[in-house]
């Protein structure tokens, strides 16, 4: 087996399939009201938190966008299709869970949603004790890719960077892990690794069954 103390996952697109989801409504609510190309930008704030997806919404399509209001809306449509344990969670969730349990390896969260959204979901898929340490977006400072998230996630649970791999399927989340001094995994989600990301990523890898494989060897 690969040495390391500690695992750092993301939440969206790791263990949920809720990258996808957000999209979606992201979309519906865009087409709603005749904005365009919000697919491109919703790719773009995939991994980043609350307060810099609306500086790059912004950005993207003026300063007159009305960000808060869309963004409620949006959040409203989200959880009333998917709260109450209805979030879809991405394959291989409970064994890669059980794979670090049963090798005692610490397990965190670093997640850029905010914290309440963030436990609800845990608690509804039935996998919140699993996790020794939980570090939300509204926890730090500076988003993904700022190492900051990690770093913290690191420290709550008494491993070191270098000792701790951490599982992303976002480009800023592999760039975070990375300067942070951590070693990225990554799990693709909606956007397939580019060179920068297999040059970043100790390795890439299809689904989490994969990464027991690779951490088995």
């Amino acid at each position: 087996m690969k040495e390391f103390d500690a695992v750092v996952f993301d939440m969206d697109g790791v263990i949920f399939d809720s990258e996808r989801a957000t999209m979606d409504c992201w979309i519906e609510i865009a087409d709603k009201y005749g904005y365009e190309n919000m697919e491109e930008l919703f790719l773009a704030c995939t991994g980043t938190n609350a307060e810099k997806t609306k500086e790059l919404t912004l950005e993207f399509y003026g300063e007159d966008f009305p960000y808060d209001k869309f963004a409620k809306e949006a959040s409203v449509m989200f959880h009333e299709k998917y709260d109450g344990g209805r979030l879809p969670m991405k394959s291989g969730v409970a064994t890669i869970m059980e794979f670090f349990k049963k090798n005692n390896k610490k397990i965190a969260l670093a997640s850029s949603t905010r914290k309440e959204v963030v436990v609800n979901e845990l608690r509804d898929a039935k996998i919140l004790d699993y996790f020794d340490e939980i570090v939300t977006g509204d926890m730090v400072s500076k988003s993904k890719p700022e190492p900051d998230i990690f770093l913290l996630a690191c420290e709550k649970i008494g491993v070191a960077p270098g000792k701790a791999y951490a599982i992303e399927d976002s480009f800023n989340g592999i760039r975070a892990a990375h300067r942070g001094g951590l070693k990225p995994i990554m799990v693709p989600d909606l956007r397939p690794a580019d060179d920068e990301m297999k040059e970043l990523s100790e390795v890439v890898v299809d689904n989490l069954e994969a990464v027991v494989s690779y951490l088995e060897k």
